[in-house]
């Protein structure tokens, strides 16, 4: 390793000087945020000049961004391997929008796999079918049905691993190279392990998506969201962004900047008391099963320990009740986890779960085949509180399903 190259240091220490360029930073540790619609030009001929070039780096319009947004751009396209640059939006749905808008076109097909997050599903059966664009949802799990469905003008597949609420962990790089054979454009929501923990280009996709609003901002204060990808789908990113008037604020990309330096080892520290609390609660009698890649015993944690370098404290449990009101009851007992959607902030998340609600292919674990009835499920986001802690809130919470 030498100089201060990014693309010469191990992940630790490119997380913490990506971006941090002289000219945006000045003489302080952190580029300053700038707030400005308006850039000047010292003459007119500057002002032609700025128009002709669309780069981050060069001045033009506060649409564009600035040093503040550039800077964060470069520390996210560095940390990524195989990225020639990426582009920000306000929203991590956002970003979804803006992979399938560059890439989908009217007559196209999408292949998206079944167990997507709901908002990515709801984008395939609203806005892009609206536009014209038909999806198939497939189980990325069964690989020569997906194959069989490559015919007529499959443009895009778009995947998610683990999968959202059941964390099944396909193989990513059969997947890619399956569609890239097929002239196929593949995508990815890499939110889950995000680049430092799952290296998506490098595997095969094409474009890697994240929702910023959850490791990388890490505080639960922001909502942003991010796509990288190599130079041809790079450019394509970024002229419908542009297109599409999106930018995010520099006040919000300073504190993605600042969750962005510490991300390591929030996701290591969370990564950590995931797998201590999902091994704990396989043991507990009012637990049916665990979705976490993490443990030994899940069936994606081959593939997962093959292909990934990290995870985080997202997982998934199934209670051993028929009270559809169990869940309810267990997560409203807890007192350390709070009730709410994303996660991957430091608090602690509980959240009652419905996948059977949000799948077209593949099976659900929370719908028994009688189908009379629904198994109810919970889903963790485990923050930076001590583990030993948030055990022994969910055990005297468990507690409360005997009682029942």
């Amino acid at each position: 390793m030498s100089g201060k190259d990014p693309k010469n240091m191990r992940p630790a220490t490119r997380i913490a000087n990506a971006g941090r360029r002289k000219e945006w930073t000045g003489a302080v540790v952190n580029p300053p945020v700038w707030r400005a619609s308006t850039h000047l030009y010292s003459t007119d001929a500057d002002r032609k000049a700025a128009g002709k070039t669309n780069s981050d780096g060069g001045f033009f319009y506060g649409r564009r961004g600035a040093p503040t947004q550039w800077s964060l751009a470069e520390a996210l396209t560095q940390i990524e391997p195989g990225a020639h640059g990426t582009v920000l939006y306000p929203s991590g749905v956002a970003a979804i929008a803006g992979c399938m808008l560059a890439v989908l076109r009217p007559g196209d097909r999408l292949l998206m796999t079944d167990n997507a997050y709901d908002p990515s599903r709801s984008m395939a059966t609203g806005l892009l079918k609206r536009l014209g664009v038909e999806t198939t949802f497939f189980d990325p799990l069964d690989i020569d049905t997906y194959k069989s469905h490559f015919r007529g003008k499959v443009r895009g597949v778009w995947m998610e691993s683990p999968g959202s609420l059941t964390m099944e962990v396909c193989d990513v790089p059969a997947l890619a190279a399956i569609a890239r054979e097929n002239g196929a454009v593949s995508m990815i929501d890499n939110t889950w392990a995000s680049s430092l923990g799952f290296a998506a280009l490098e595997n095969g996709c094409d474009i890697a998506m994240m929702s910023l609003s959850k490791h990388v901002g890490g505080h639960s204060d922001i909502m942003m969201g991010s796509a990288s990808a190599g130079e041809r789908w790079y450019r394509a990113l970024r002229r419908t962004s542009q297109e599409l008037g999106q930018v995010v604020s520099p006040d919000d990309a300073a504190l993605a900047a600042r969750g962005l330096r510490t991300m390591s080892v929030r996701l290591e520290k969370s990564t950590k008391s995931a797998a201590q609390i999902a091994a704990w609660l396989a043991d507990q009698p009012q637990v049916a099963r665990v979705f976490c890649p993490l443990l030994a015993e899940d069936k994606g944690h081959a593939i997962w320990k093959r292909d990934f370098t990290g995870g985080c404290g997202l997982f998934s449990f199934l209670l051993a009740s028929d009270d559809p009101d169990a869940a309810a009851r267990v997560v409203d007992a807890l007192e350390l986890f709070g009730i709410g959607y994303s996660w991957g902030g430091f608090e602690s998340l509980a959240l009652c779960i419905a996948p059977h609600e949000h799948r077209s292919v593949m099976p659900s674990p929370t719908m028994p085949d009688s189908r009379t009835g629904t198994i109810p499920a919970i889903r963790l986001s485990i923050g930076l509180e001590d583990p030993d802690d948030l055990i022994a809130d969910l055990a005297q919470a468990l507690a409360t399903m005997d009682k029942a």
